[in-house]
């Protein structure tokens, strides 16, 4: 049987395609523009036939049918990283969280077992091939493991190249959709988040590998790079910031140790434009998370830099990055991966981002100790830089008493006098 004739085999309807998953099936989708569209639909439609499905994705961006408190029984959400659609459901308990870090996806899907994957993708192409377009995260694993395979076949996502193809007699179901693939706004640069990328970008020389979350300061240090020289990129995330650094010849890998001349990612954030831009690039490949976060790996590029943000830092360096008190705000994501990549190379250099303060300057952001349930994302014996508006600060090889008068000079003025009060009661200063 040749590949056309197993693709007319395997195309059916939505409602057909998602018939194939049963009460008590584990579900996994990708993140971002991968998120298929049609099958949810068809699926929620199932709703009252279905009980205890549960869904696992990494970032979930869409505000589909099923993300609803009235699915929990249903289909019950376990997100790897929790966004504003399903937020308030996990604060609530009918959608909860996973902490793992994005590098160990594929080996909990492999360990743990996949029935169902499920993923938009491109048009086959004639050898029979599907491509991720715009993602390649943990979906190989799932394409390894899954009992059931169901592909939503998108003319508007992107050919990409990578390891991030699947053949059609590796699939199940094929289902036709031509839904915008998802867009996600860039958030603006602010006059802050300029402030806090410039001591950053100072720092970054050229020929450095970089890796850039999303975000107002990732963006700034972005613009900030665009007159050096040679850098590369081994992330996990790209986005808009791409097509500028590259048109512009700032962004050319030509320094890289590994995957010389190419851009390293697993997912894809952004608009129209970038999606466009990325397509067939023959300079950008998409591979699993569980290489482009492994540290062993980010260890080897030339002179890697990561920039995360975090939500809060104590005078001990350690940095919440997933919860605000005891609630979840984000997730872990690949921050501890490449915060253990760069420290693992003795010429790379990390860098946590946070404003010194919210709530109008009457919260400091750099406490005496994390708030109480606070989560410890990413430990003081990794963090190497903490940068906010105030300045940059080398906290790695640094003691304990550096390292509290260090982020102190880092804080917002208003709080000094207290951190430094704290700091003594702590025997942290005398």
């Amino acid at each position: 049987m040749n590949v056309q004739e197993m693709y007319r085999q395997k195309l059916v309807s939505p409602e057909i395609a998602a018939k194939s998953v049963k009460s008590g099936d584990l579900i996994y989708t990708p993140s971002e523009a991968n998120e298929p569209t049609a099958i949810w639909e068809a699926l929620a439609d199932r709703k009252e036939e279905l009980h205890g499905v549960r869904v696992r994705q990494f970032l979930t961006r869409r505000k589909h049918r099923y993300v609803d408190p009235s699915f929990a029984e249903n289909i019950f959400i376990e997100s790897l990283f929790v966004t504003t659609p399903i937020r308030k459901m996990v604060h609530e308990g009918t959608a909860t969280y996973m902490p793992f870090n994005f590098s160990d996806m594929p080996s909990m899907v492999r360990t743990g077992g996949c029935d169902v994957w499920m993923a938009t993708v491109t048009p086959m192409d004639e050898h029979g091939y599907f491509c991720y377009g715009l993602g390649c995260d943990y979906s190989p694993a799932c394409v390894e493991v899954a009992k059931t395979i169901i592909v939503e076949e998108n003319p508007n996502m992107p050919w990409t190249g990578g390891y991030n193809k699947v053949h059609i007699s590796q699939v199940t179901h094929i289902v036709q959709d031509n839904s915008p693939i998802f867009e996600l706004e860039q958030p603006t640069i602010s006059a802050l988040d300029e402030k806090i990328a410039a001591p950053i970008a100072e720092r970054i020389p050229d020929g450095a590998t970089l890796q850039v979350g999303i975000g107002g300061v990732p963006a700034a240090v972005c613009k900030y790079m665009l007159h050096r020289k040679d850098l590369g990129m081994h992330t996990e995330l790209v986005t808009d910031y791409i097509n500028e650094m590259m048109e512009s010849g700032c962004l050319n890998g030509s320094r890289k140790s590994i995957h010389k001349g190419k851009v390293i990612a697993t997912i894809v954030e952004g608009k129209r434009a970038c999606f466009d831009y990325i397509a067939n690039h023959p300079a950008i490949e998409f591979h699993p998370v569980d290489y482009t976060n492994n540290p062993f790996v980010i260890a080897q590029n030339y002179k890697p830099v990561s920039i995360n943000g975090t939500i809060e830092v104590d005078l001990f360096g350690q940095c919440c990055s997933e919860t605000i008190g005891t609630k979840i705000w984000g997730g872990i994501g690949g921050q501890l991966d490449f915060a253990r990549g760069v420290t693992l190379n003795p010429d790379g250099q990390g860098f946590i981002v946070l404003n010194s303060t919210t709530k109008n300057d009457t919260i400091s952001k750099i406490v005496p100790t994390l708030s109480p349930g606070a989560i410890v994302s990413t430990t003081r014996t990794l963090v190497d830089h903490i940068v906010t508006e105030y300045g940059c600060v080398k906290l790695r090889d640094k003691s304990m008493q550096e390292r509290a008068k260090l982020l102190i000079s880092v804080a917002h003025p208003n709080f000094r006098d207290m951190l430094t009060f704290e700091a003594k009661k702590m025997g942290l200063l005398i």
